[in-house]
């Protein structure tokens, strides 16, 4: 498998399917900036800005939050028990079929 399809909820509440391709080093941040969804990944995927922040709502399990994405949280707003940074979920086989939620914009 290549790709993968990937469910995010925009901050209207529409769903957008997206195909991800497996095989490009991509993270969810980029794929929904390739797909013109609100995000801004303002530091380009380096966990330092939470503009990327989404809400877990499948049950995926991710890998674990590196320091890195635990700090940003912690300084961010809208922070919830199921919050993600977009730029640390890598796109993989294991998460085909994730449904993620924007978090608001602050």
């Amino acid at each position: 498998m290549n790709e993968i399809t990937v469910t995010i909820i925009d901050r209207e509440g529409q769903p957008h399917v997206l195909i991800a391709p497996t095989d490009m080093n991509m993270n969810i941040m980029e794929v929904c900036k390739s797909y013109e969804l609100p995000v801004l990944g303002e530091c380009g995927g380096m966990a330092m800005c939470a503009t990327c922040q989404c809400y877990l709502e499948s049950d995926h399990i991710l890998a674990e939050q590196n320091d890195s994405e635990l700090d940003m949280l912690d300084q961010a707003f809208f922070v919830k028990p199921n919050s993600r940074l977009g730029c640390q979920i890598q796109i993989t086989e294991e998460i085909d079929g994730i449904v993620l939620r924007l978090a608001p914009e602050a």
